[in-house]
């Protein structure tokens, strides 16, 4: 299958050290079975310390160390494995990680906005809506009518549309697709009951209101742009148009919490925005269980 990217795909890099929010902390690390045979072939130095590192039971497993840290993380930030074995030998997880894949008629690649140089890279570019082809992947088409990516095009065009205020493309797509904001006393309980990997992120969250938006005017094309990023990812794969209405909610909700934390956190520089953003992401939508909740 053609695999596609949006523009700004091209323009993210690990930033390894430099990351403030470390994917290799706070996260349980899967290994694929593949990897571990080469682990398990690997001769040198490091190769038996990779593997008294691996958990067997259940699903196997990184052992975390003090901090939740990666048993291969050094006290720069650096992944031991990649200096000692090379980027060859990094699981499927470590390798991949923030991307994630959408498999319609075609293949679909992008960056999660869990990781904060995804975030910057996808919140600091306006072209979301530009796909470039980057190369083909292993995998069967879906057998799927519905098309997700074009529903999914209409949608950036209203979104996108200069000629109206960002208030109005909301209202527009929100009636178009017959989405309810709904009661937010309701989604107040529905986030209270969530499972947080931080409990302060619960009562950050608690601040949702349906009613509060940026005073600023120049913090809606984040939100744009935040918005676009979660409906590429999240409604593609729909099956008809029932499954891509519910999709489109969960984004919009997602939204309005972004936006309902721009005013309560009085945010005023793509720093704070970069960090509510990789908050909501690193919670919700890494979290299946949060995700179906809100679903």
């Amino acid at each position: 299958m053609k695999l596609y990217a949006p523009s700004y795909y091209k323009n993210f890099r690990c930033i390894a050290d430099k990351c403030k929010n470390n994917c290799c902390i706070g996260w349980e690390i899967d290994v694929d079975n593949d990897t571990i045979e080469k682990y398990r072939r690997l001769k040198n130095d490091y190769s038996s310390f990779i593997l008294d590192s691996i958990s067997m039971e259940d699903t196997p497993h990184f052992k975390l160390c003090e901090g939740e840290r990666c048993p291969h993380l050094d006290e720069r930030g650096l992944c031991k494995i990649i200096i000692n074995c090379g980027d060859a030998y990094l699981c499927d997880i470590c390798r991949e990680h923030p991307r994630f894949y959408n498999y319609t008629n075609v293949a679909e690649v992008g960056i999660g906005m869990s990781c904060e140089e995804g975030a910057r890279v996808i919140l600091s570019s306006s072209e979301y809506k530009v796909l470039e082809e980057i190369g083909e992947i292993d995998a069967e088409p879906d057998k799927i009518d519905f098309d997700g990516r074009m529903v999914r095009s209409e949608i950036y065009e209203i979104l996108s549309d200069a000629s109206l205020c960002y208030g109005k493309r909301l209202e527009k797509i929100y009636s178009k697709y017959q989405v309810n904001v709904g009661d937010d006393e309701k989604w107040l309980k529905l986030l209270s009951s969530l499972e947080y990997i931080d409990i302060n992120h619960k009562n950050l969250f608690l601040n949702y209101s349906s009613k509060l938006r940026p005073l600023e005017k120049a913090l809606e094309e984040y939100l744009e742009r935040f918005l676009a990023y979660l409906i590429y990812r999240h409604c593609t794969e729909a099956v008809d148009n029932a499954d891509f209405c519910v999709r489109l909610s969960f984004c919009l909700f997602l939204e309005r919490l972004l936006s309902s934390l721009f005013y309560t956190e009085r945010v005023n520089s793509l720093t704070d925005v970069i960090s509510l953003a990789t908050i909501i992401s690193s919670e919700i939508e890494y979290s299946e269980d949060n995700t179906f909740t809100l679903m």
